[in-house]
């Protein structure tokens, strides 16, 4: 399976750690990741820390691993961020492990 570019595999779900500006963009952010999410019928564990960082965490629930379902959708966040420039910078994401 493919991963993404500065998408990581922990703890068996597909990682990436946005960092922004501060944590209203943190949290508006999120919320343009709510529709993609929605409209996919797939949704992500979402983790705002360190008050500006938000970690996307991705999943198929159903079959306990990573499928081509959460490839998909996150790719579909990093399109959107590039299209729209809703969301950090390219340079602004971040590849770094947290737990």
């Amino acid at each position: 399976m493919r991963t993404p570019e500065n998408w990581i595999i922990e703890n068996n779900k597909l990682t990436c750690t946005f960092t922004l500006s501060n944590f209203v963009d943190a949290v508006n952010f999120v919320n343009k990741i709510v529709p993609i999410a929605e409209e996919a019928n797939h949704h992500p564990d979402i983790e705002i820390f360190d008050y500006k960082k938000v970690k996307i965490k991705l999943i198929s629930h159903d079959v306990g691993e990573i499928t081509e379902r959460d490839v998909k959708l996150a790719e579909k966040i990093i399109s959107h961020i590039q299209r729209t420039g809703h969301g950090p910078e390219t340079h602004q994401i971040s590849r770094e492990r947290t737990t």
